[in-house]
């Protein structure tokens, strides 16, 4: 519930930017009438998601359990893929999505037909792609985490939910976060994620039969689990953070090793990155500032 949680919560507030600067936008714009076509668009993406998230949990029933864990172990994977492509992109797209989105909305309203129908297409594109994705990993979060798809189902709505309030605060000028911070941190957060469900994606494919090892574990410390109380806070930070189970495969925890081997690096050099970035930004604008400055200093002198 708490991975899904954080999960809902980050994934539900890049969600709540895209609206708030949708709607911000319009309004500025002299096209608050237009208003309403943005918002068809988001109620049609949620009714998708929503869809999407059934087909995923209730879809595979009745189907034989090896085509059931190779389902399962093809849709983790291509869960592990989205989280992974959201992570760069997020990073590279986040100094620039407001004038991406308001040129998207300027190009909408300015098309031939002049209806400025194609709102309608930029607000469910742009909140429906949160939404599949939340959809999807909070699904094979679920799997990972053993708790049911009830609990991950609560903790997602419940980050959703949290993420929609914070909305409401920014836009209205209530409450400041820095973005940058939570959508570090949550990064970081995301990368244990995917590579517990990319380990639970290997577990999938060894039980369908298309990976060797099943049984070959790297640890099992299942008889130790069971005298653990599984409902314990400490417990379940470790299963939200780590997304590790009792028992693994080594293949399945060589998965494990190798995304975090890969992403963490990636993810230390792109923070320090942005950090340089935004010091030399402020040195360039201080400097700028100085400059300024000087000459009427010396003029007063």
């Amino acid at each position: 519930m708490l991975g899904n949680y954080i999960i809902g919560l980050r994934e539900g507030l890049e969600a709540a930017l895209v609206v708030v600067v949708l709607m911000a936008y319009l309004g500025k714009s002299g096209r608050a009438h237009l208003k309403p076509r943005v918002w068809a668009g988001i109620a049609l993406a949620i009714l998708v998601s929503v869809g999407f998230g059934a087909l995923l949990t209730f879809g595979p029933r009745g189907l034989t359990f090896q085509a059931q864990e190779a389902i399962g172990g093809g849709l983790s994977l291509i869960a592990v893929g989205f989280v992974t492509w959201m992570i760069f992109w997020m990073g590279k797209a986040s100094h620039n999505i407001s004038a991406e989105l308001k040129s998207k909305v300027d190009s909408a309203v300015e098309r031939p037909s002049g209806t400025g129908w194609a709102l309608v297409v930029l607000g469910a594109v742009s909140v429906g792609r949160e939404g599949l994705e939340t959809a999807l990993f909070v699904w094979a979060n679920a799997n990972v985490g053993g708790g049911g798809t009830g609990v991950a189902t609560l903790g997602a709505v419940l980050g959703i939910l949290t993420a929609v309030v914070l909305g409401v605060l920014l836009n209205r000028g209530a409450v400041k976060l820095n973005l940058s911070s939570f959508f570090t941190w949550t990064t970081y957060f995301l990368v244990f994620v995917a590579a517990g469900v990319f380990a639970y994606a290997v577990t999938d494919l060894q039980e369908a039969g298309f990976l060797p090892g099943i049984h070959d574990y790297a640890f099992d410390i299942s008889a130790w689990a069971l005298t653990v109380d599984p409902n314990g806070i400490g417990i379940a930070i470790v299963k939200a953070i780590f997304q590790l189970t009792p028992a693994m495969s080594k293949l399945a925890f060589g998965a494990w090793l190798l995304y975090l081997a890969v992403m963490l690096p990636i993810c230390i050099w792109r923070h320090r990155q942005m950090i340089a970035g935004r010091k030399a930004r402020e040195a360039q604008k201080a400097a700028a500032q100085a400059a300024l400055t000087t000459p009427a200093a010396s003029v007063a002198a």
